[in-house]
C-alpha cells in the first residue's frame, strides 16, 4: 500500500510529501494525525535545520480535506470535534521549532491553505491557486484560529473577498498580497528552488533562526511585550555565539552547531 505521506531526509533538511495525487492530495484524517506525529519527530531531532512540505504530482499541494471524511457528521460534537482536532494539528505544525518551507504547485485550498499558512515561507509555481471556496462547496467555515493566521498575513479585506466570493487567487495575486515569498518562473524549478532555500537556512545560525521564529510566534500571540529573556540568553550564552565572533575576526565562515 502506498503511503499517503512520504518523508525523505536530505542531510539537515526533511522533505514531507503529501502523496494522494489521484485525489489532488486531499487529506484523510489519518494524514493529519501523521503530520502531527512528524512534528514531534522533527522537534526531537537536533540535527534537522529545515523542513520542506510539498504535494505529489502537478495538480495540487493539498486540495483540502477529503470530503468523504464528513459523511459521518450528524451531531454538533462531530463538527466541533473535527475543528478542534484540525486546529490542534495546524497549531502543532506552526509551533515546529525549525523553519517550514511550503513548495506549492496547483491547488492549495481549504485545509491545504491552512497547512501552507502555518509554514514560515511559501513559494509557488505560476499554476498555483489559493483559497477557501467553502461558500460554494460545502457551506462550512474556518475556525477562528485559521481565520486569524490568514488575517495576520493578508488582512481582513482579502480574507473577506476570498471567502465571500469563494474566490481562488492565482500565484501572482498571492505574492502581491505577501502571502507568497516567491513565485518561481516555471513548474520545473519549484523543488530545486525549495531545496536552495532550505539549504540556505540549514547553513545559517540555527539558534538565531529558532529564537526569531519563537519571538515572532510570541509577538503574534501575546504582543510586543512578550518575555524574551530566554531567547536572548539562548543565543548570547551559546557556543555558537562565541564561534560566530571568532569566525568574524578570523574572516572565515562560522561552524554552527546549534549549541
Amino acid at each position: 500500500m502506498t503511503e499517503d505521506i512520504l518523508t525523505e531526509r536530505r542531510g539537515r533538511v526533511l522533505w514531507i510529501t503529501f502523496n494522494r495525487p489521484q485525489a489532488r492530495n486531499a487529506m484523510k484524517l489519518a494524514m493529519y494525525e501523521r503530520l502531527a506525529e512528524l512534528c514531534g519527530e522533527i522537534n526531537a531531532d537536533d540535527e534537522l535545520r529545515a523542513v520542506v512540505l510539498t504535494g505529489a504530482g502537478d495538480k495540487a499541494f493539498v486540495a483540502g480535506t477529503d470530503i468523504s471524511e464528513f459523511d459521518v457528521f450528524k451531531e454538533p460534537a462531530d463538527a466541533l470535534g473535527y475543528e478542534h482536532k484540525m486546529g490542534g494539528v495546524i497549531e502543532t505544525l506552526e509551533a515546529v521549532r525549525i523553519p517550514l518551507v511550503a513548495a506549492i504547485r496547483g491547488a492549495c485550498t481549504g485545509g491545504g491553505m491552512s497547512i501552507a499558512t502555518a509554514c514560515d515561507l511559501r513559494i509557488a509555481t505560476p499554476s498555483s491557486r489559493f483559497g477557501f471556496p467553502v461558500a460554494r462547496t460545502l457551506g462550512n467555515c474556518l475556525s477562528i484560529a485559521n481565520y486569524a493566521r490568514l488575517l495576520d498575513i493578508v488582512g481582513p479585506t482579502a480574507v473577506k473577498e476570498m471567502v465571500y466570493l469563494a474566490k481562488l487567487i492565482d500565484a501572482h495575486q498571492a505574492h502581491a498580497l505577501r502571502y507568497l515569498n516567491e513565485v518561481v518562473p516555471n513548474e520545473d524549478g519549484l523543488l530545486a528552488r525549495a531545496a536552495e532555500i532550505a539549504e540556505t537556512i540549514a547553513g545559517n545560525a540555527p539558534l538565531t533562526i529558532r529564537a526569531t521564529k519563537e519571538a515572532i510566534r510570541r509577538i503574534t500571540n501575546g504582543g510586543r511585550t512578550a518575555d524574551d529573556r530566554d531567547l536572548i540568553l539562548s543565543c548570547y550564552m551559546s557556543s555558537d555565539f562565541r564561534e560566530g565572533m571568532k569566525a568574524f575576526f578570523e574572516k572565515r565562515p562560522a561552524n554552527w552547531t546549534g549549541r
